[in-house]
């Protein structure tokens, strides 16, 4: 008998273990500052959440959504740029707000506040690297960390609609670090209401 407990004893360890690890509740999902690595289905993947459409059809990459606001979302052929509205960019595969691109969207929500008869368009932009479907959900990442912080500084919501173009519309051609960085952007633009 006495020789038994002694063979059951390295499977206490491992009992004690696996109750512990049924027994632990999970840790909130929480939202990161980077995106998905690429070629995993994230969000804004196609079919993966709504949100996001596509050009010209509901549900393809590429299509213009209003947030809080019921209804098509006027098209992003509508829209044009102002200089009083200035682009912010974003480091290599992330869509946090940088605290240099904070205040330059500080300036452009006090002209969307004093402007209210505008609606605005958020793009959001990528560079090149990564596949098509990463860089659709990592501009619409953009777009809409950009327009969550306008929102935060009293901007109204249902103003504003999102378009992710990924990497389709680069502002650079270049091969390099340089012409990257102009691409990785949230580009702003208004129509008269």
């Amino acid at each position: 008998m006495l020789h038994r407990r002694w063979q059951l004893l390295p499977i206490f360890p491992v009992l004690v273990l696996a109750l512990f690890l049924v027994g632990c509740p999970k840790r909130p999902a929480t939202t990161s500052a980077a995106a998905p690595a690429p070629g995993a289905p994230g969000p804004g993947t196609p079919g993966s959440r709504p949100g996001m459409a596509g050009p010209g059809a509901p549900g393809a990459p590429g299509a213009a959504t209003t947030p809080g606001r019921p209804g098509a979302a006027p098209s992003p052929r509508e829209f044009s740029g102002i200089a009083a509205l200035q682009d912010i960019h974003f480091d290599f595969d992330k869509y946090d707000i940088r605290a240099g691109d904070a205040k330059v969207l500080d300036e452009n929500a006090k002209w969307m506040k004093s402007n209210q008869n505008y609606l605005i368009l958020i793009e959001g932009h990528c560079d090149e690297r990564g596949t098509n479907e990463y860089n659709l959900a990592l501009g619409e990442r953009r777009a809409k960390s950009t327009m969550n912080y306008l929102v935060s500084q009293g901007v109204q919501a249902n103003r504003i609609t999102l378009i992710s173009y990924g990497e389709e519309r680069p502002q650079c051609t270049e091969k390099n670090e340089a012409c990257w960085t102009k691409n990785r952007r949230a580009h702003l633009l208004v129509k008269a209401r």
